[in-house]
């Protein structure tokens, strides 16, 4: 076999370890699951009503405010995997499994590929999970096959991009409690966009930073896609940043990595 198979097969062994891991320690990955769904359920059952009244001409076709909510609930799903990977790492990394897999033949990179690849696995399960969960609270899309396809891309590459910081993270923090106070950026950041009600309803400090800031064109393009409206050139934005914090993980995570092999 040449290089690059020998890093598919290291590459896909890793990822069957990171899935037996999450069998066999399933509260991560669930928890993973159920937050974005119990989110789903306490803004349309509880907040619901009061939110739409307060959308404006923002408000959906439809009228119904589970279609102006799932695709920000999609993009909290992705934020929400962060925390376990970036914990699963500072466990490897603190109970020393990493330092003998550097005395094995394997391809070095392997160990952070089929971390991402999980966490990649389990957050497009928890994402279709959200969409079906969403479909019976009354979600209707006018999406096509194309735009599926774009919303599952977008969501894939947000979902690399966060995965990639969530590494950092859990290679930077010393200790799996501070790997998971990290995580909670990319999860919480979310709360502060076009997600739940429109920016222009908001403070004018609040509103320049919910508009500058990652998710929100993330936010408006998946609303785009899925429900019509206007996005005007927010995809553009949107790709721009997944490419960025994809870039700005996988470099920031690479780095430490190599520095951590040379200790």
């Amino acid at each position: 076999m040449n290089t690059s198979t020998y890093a598919l097969h290291d590459s896909a062994t890793m990822l069957r370890r990171d899935l037996r891991h999450s069998l066999r320690y399933p509260m991560m990955a669930i928890g993973g699951l159920l937050v974005p769904v119990f989110l789903l359920l306490l803004f349309v059952g509880v907040f619901g009503s009061t939110l739409r009244a307060g959308l404006g001409a923002a408000a959906p076709a439809g009228g119904h405010y589970i279609d102006y909510l799932a695709p920000g609930i999609l993009v909290i799903t992705a934020g929400a995997s962060a925390a376990p990977t970036a914990i699963n790492v500072c466990i490897d990394m603190n109970e020393g499994i990493v330092a003998r897999f550097r005395t094995m033949a394997i391809t070095r990179t392997s160990v952070l590929i089929g971390q991402v690849l999980g966490s990649l696995t389990r957050t497009l399960i928890s994402g279709a999970l959200v969409i079906a969960v969403a479909i019976g609270l009354g979600f209707r899309s006018s999406a096509g096959p194309v735009e599926w396809l774009a919303v599952a891309g977008l969501f894939t590459g947000l979902t690399l991009a966060l995965t990639w910081l969530a590494i950092g993270f859990g290679l930077t923090a010393k200790t799996p409690a501070g790997a998971n106070s990290l995580s909670l950026i990319p999860q919480f950041l979310p709360f502060i966009s076009s997600a739940f009600v429109p920016t222009a309803t908001m403070p004018a400090g609040v509103r320049w930073f919910a508009e500058s800031q990652p998710f929100t064109p993330i936010i408006n393009t998946l609303r785009g896609l899925l429900t019509g409206t206007s996005m005007g050139n927010a995809w553009i934005v949107a790709v721009a940043w997944c490419v960025v914090l994809m870039a700005i993980g996988s470099v920031w995570s690479r780095a430490r990595y190599d520095r951590y092999e040379k200790r």
